[in-house]
């Protein structure tokens, strides 16, 4: 990997301590706007640097908030490496508003699943309004902030490439 590309995509992961620090109360515990780093690493990056950024990121979030919940934020870990790797395919390819639609209902319903048996209804119940929230958050601050940085880290990027 190209050493700019990875100090982008440690800013990123950076940027997801800072994401975490900003919490929205929730029922259960808080959601914090630690995703929408992940969506800019899968879209200004590519598939495999959001993963990396929402994989990480959560995890340090998590480490962060205290790690409530132990071992299972490696299973939400790689689920947030699986919904920015999905979002960069269809962001990538043009389709803006199905890549964050996903990424919210991805996020929302079928991130929290593995609560569902290990936790129980109640708890999955409880945790969905809070996580619909953060995720349009999360969505709506990255699909306005991509716009106006993507022609910097192409810069970036594009003069990386020439000094080769």
């Amino acid at each position: 990997m190209k050493s700019k590309k990875m100090a982008l995509i440690s800013l990123l992961v950076a940027l997801t301590a800072i994401g975490a620090a900003l919490k929205i109360p929730a029922i259960i515990g808080s959601v914090a706007l630690d995703a929408f780093p992940a969506l800019l690493a899968a879209a200004l990056l590519g598939s495999p640097a959001g993963a990396i950024v929402g994989g990480m990121g959560h995890l340090l979030s998590a480490l962060l908030g205290g790690m409530p919940l132990g071992p299972l934020h490696f299973v939400v870990a790689v689920e947030m490496a699986f919904l920015a790797f999905v979002f960069s395919l269809f962001y990538r390819n043009r389709k803006r508003w199905k890549a964050g639609i996903l990424f919210i209902l991805g996020n929302t319903f079928a991130a929290p699943l593995p609560f569902l048996f290990l936790m129980g209804k109640a708890f999955y119940l409880s945790i969905v309004p809070s996580l619909f929230i953060g995720s349009v958050l999360n969505t709506i601050i990255a699909l306005l902030i991509v716009p106006r940085l993507s022609p910097i880290v192409e810069l970036v990027i594009s003069k990386e490439r020439a000094s080769q």
